[in-house]
């Protein structure tokens, strides 16, 4: 390849609007199916250990919402939901989740939202979260997560386009 030609780089301002640009007509386009994709993506296919049948490695999903940071829950308050089994730090949290287990799951099912956008399913760790417009989102790592701070509405978007096609790929527990 020439010099010329190697070198030639697209405008950061231009790839951030085209982004942008792209993930807002695919959510226009996918307007009447976010619904279902988001019940998609918070109730099917959910990362869970092989071994222990855990979801989210035993963290409490609750605790992120509650009191903002990653803790493990207990052993003797779990709880089975959609194929998984929850763990919780007390009683309180099992009950707030029982009743609203939409708002405390991890989007995509515990997916990187950024490696979903690359159509990859990669579970994420439970240590790099953020919540986002009272939904929780788990990455691979803190690179992925500071990806998707810097634009999380363009992120989402792509990656709840994605999702349905990514997710027909997961086997099924």
């Amino acid at each position: 390849m020439s010099g010329p030609r190697r070198n030639r780089h697209w405008p950061q301002p231009f790839l951030r609007a085209a982004l942008v640009a792209a993930a807002a007509a695919a959510a226009a386009a996918a307007t009447a199916a976010v619904s279902t994709v988001v019940s998609a993506a918070t109730t099917e296919q959910i990362v869970v250990d092989q071994r222990s049948g855990l979801a989210i490695h035993g963290f409490d999903p609750v605790a992120y919402f509650t009191d903002d940071t990653a803790l493990l829950g207990s052993k003797e308050l779990e709880l089975s939901y959609a194929g998984a089994v929850w763990r919780f730090r007390n009683p309180g949290n099992r009950a707030a989740f029982k009743q609203h287990p939409d708002i405390y799951m991890p989007q995509f099912g515990g997916y990187d939202p950024i490696l979903l956008a690359r159509q990859v399913a990669t579970p994420g760790h439970p240590q790099f979260w953020l919540i986002v417009e009272d939904r929780l989102y788990l990455f691979y790592d803190g690179a992925s997560r500071d990806r998707f701070a810097a634009d999380p509405e363009a992120a989402a978007a792509i990656a709840h386009v994605n999702w349905p096609e990514v997710a027909a790929t997961l086997p099924s527990r």
